[in-house]
């Protein structure tokens, strides 16, 4: 990449930009949409939606690059997210909260391809623990990725390796809290006279790294925020 395609955006604390507003009256999407059952059936009759962010302000002049993530839902006793922390000397959202994934290979077959072979390489995950189900619209990063969720159910069976190259530390969430929007928080910085606005899904854990929470923001946020709409139309 040359010096001119990526415009570095100021260093800040994500948790110390002020919270413009939260979706406490909004809805939570029903515990009877969130069983696997539910999830299915969803993505086979499709509603009439629209995603609420498809896109990030730019950072980046570089070309469009596609990338997959798996959007990988625990089959327990109810249903929770697994989640990553990046490590913090990647090139780009180094020691942010991601979903497994990362940039398309030539020979991947298609975008679940990419899903599942970062998957494996992230965190170690086989395709056999994996049950695909559907897969979201996708998502522009500010550092110009295209990226495609795509959801799945997985078997509790599964044992995490992580890659420690790449991956801090994993974790799962419930979703019920993910799509209750009373925990979105929305915040708005200023940056390049551009107003630039964007969520995040702070998650109390007494055994995340900082032994306070897992700051869920940025493009995972974002993500999360259209499954919500997804699953609540």
């Amino acid at each position: 990449m040359a010096a001119t395609d990526y415009i570095a955006p100021p260093i800040f604390d994500p948790r110390k930009v002020p919270i413009i507003g939260t979706g406490a009256n909004m809805p939570a999407v029903p515990s009877m949409a969130m069983s696997p059952q539910a999830l299915r059936a969803r993505f086979v009759n499709q509603p009439v939606w629209s995603p609420e962010v498809l896109r990030e302000s730019s950072f980046s002049q570089r070309e469009l690059a596609h990338a997959s993530v798996l959007l990988p839902l625990v089959m327990r006793d109810e249903l929770h997210v697994l989640l990553t922390q990046r490590t913090t000397h990647l090139a780009t959202h180094g020691g942010q909260i991601a979903f497994p994934g990362g940039k398309a290979d030539a020979d991947d077959a298609d975008a679940t391809a990419t899903a599942l072979r970062e998957t494996f390489e992230e965190v170690g995950i086989e395709a056999s623990h994996i049950e695909v189900i559907g897969a979201m619209p996708t998502y522009l990063t500010g550092t110009q990725f295209v990226i495609t969720p795509v959801v799945a159910l997985l078997n509790p069976s599964f044992e995490l390796r992580l890659n420690a190259n790449e991956v801090a530390h994993a974790f799962e969430v419930p979703l019920a809290f993910l799509m209750n929007p009373a925990n979105h928080h929305e915040h708005v910085f200023e940056w390049q006279g551009a107003r630039r606005k964007w969520f995040s899904m702070p998650y109390p854990d007494d055994q995340a790294p900082n032994g306070k929470e897992h700051f869920i923001w940025g493009a995972t946020a974002g993500m999360l925020r259209n499954f919500y709409r997804f699953l609540l139309a």
